[in-house]
């Protein structure tokens, strides 16, 4: 898939506020400072399309991005660690939940992994969560020019592995890096072809 334009649309506190259209939503999602914003910015080639930030956390709002006219990236707020109060960790929780369970343009959620680490309890109660309630998913393990070939493959192969213990099924999962565009026409030939899917009906 080629991507010819890419525009920010609106960010949303709210479900009811997200665009009124019908077109496929793919929604990028994962721990505190995993290296989305950069990813989101090599996928559609566009440097300063999601803002990039040292702080953990930035992203508070659903922010909607228009692509090709045909389809919509959805950069949501991180889970985690970030410093944030009780009350608004609880509220962005709530947006997300109500988001990832009743918006129905939700095509896919991709959730972003930092391949660097051994799998976490946060991001597994996360994709278990995303399992139970039914909600199509695929993994994207970010920030693989941090590690040699090798050791990218063997920390990819031990969290698909982990996952063994509940998932009988894999999900679908994309090995990348912003810096060196790793992954970018795995990922987008990916949504290209659900896509596809969703025209066919």
């Amino acid at each position: 898939m080629d991507i010819k334009t890419s525009v920010f649309t609106l960010s949303s506190p709210t479900i009811e506020s997200c665009p009124k259209d019908f077109l496929p939503e793919y929604a990028f999602i994962g721990r505190s400072n995993v290296g989305k914003s950069s990813l989101i910015n090599m996928l559609c080639n566009h440097k300063g399309l999601a803002k990039t930030s040292a702080t953990p956390g930035k992203t508070l709002l659903i922010n909607h991005f228009l692509i090709n006219k045909e389809w919509y990236l959805v950069d949501l707020p991180g889970y985690g660690f970030a410093k944030r109060s009780k009350t608004i960790q609880q509220k962005i929780e709530n947006m997300i939940n109500s988001y990832l369970l009743m918006r129905q343009q939700l095509a896919n959620v991709f959730v972003l992994i930092d391949i660097r680490h051994d799998p976490q309890k946060i991001d597994r109660d996360f994709i278990d969560w995303l399992g139970e309630s039914s909600i199509p998913f695929s993994l994207i393990f970010t920030k693989a020019d941090k590690l040699s070939n090798q050791k990218a493959k063997e920390n990819v192969q031990n969290y698909m592995d982990s996952l063994r213990d509940v998932w009988e099924e894999l999900p679908p999962y994309f090995v990348t890096s912003s810096e060196k565009k790793t992954g970018r026409d795995e990922v987008l030939n990916y949504i290209d072809s659900i896509n596809k899917q969703i025209k066919q009906g």
